[in-house]
């Protein structure tokens, strides 16, 4: 070995370390804070009565947003719950008979940061919704 070289497996840690601490970094690291303090007050004014504050919906009426395939999943198939509405579906096996109004009169930025704010709270963490991509559902959702 040469005079100041380490041995290999010393070289390699600092580069798994930073892997893994990259891997352990949440969700959120990337999303504006000033989405999720829109994104909160929004839920507020039209999300808390039916779904709760700690997100936990009611029983049979109004379907938890916490830790669910329907948040957590795909986004394309939650901006439309916001554009359309929604009765009578099973959120993860459990059935929710209340109807969710269309919030489509909340512009692309709102709806983006709303959906935001909700998958990354409540134990979520998942990533942003861009207001580009609401835009392009509410865009294929006219046709």
């Amino acid at each position: 070995m040469a005079w100041g070289a380490q041995p290999a497996a010393a070289q390699k840690k600092p580069a798994a370390k930073a892997k893994a601490a990259a891997k352990k970094a949440p969700a959120t690291a990337a999303i504006p804070a000033a989405s999720l303090t829109a994104g909160k007050a929004l839920y507020a004014q039209n999300c808390l009565t039916c779904h709760q504050a700690d997100g936990g919906g009611v029983d049979g009426m109004n379907p938890p947003l916490s830790k669910t395939s329907w948040v957590l999943g795909d986004k394309t198939r939650l901006v439309k719950v916001l554009l359309n509405g929604l009765q009578d579906v099973d959120i993860d096996g459990e059935p929710y008979n209340n109807v969710m109004p269309a919030q489509e009169t909340l512009t692309d930025q709102q709806i983006a940061d709303v959906l935001t704010y909700v998958r990354n709270s409540f134990g979520n963490k998942a990533t942003a919704v861009k207001a580009t991509e609401v835009k392009a559902v509410r865009a294929a959702n006219k046709k």
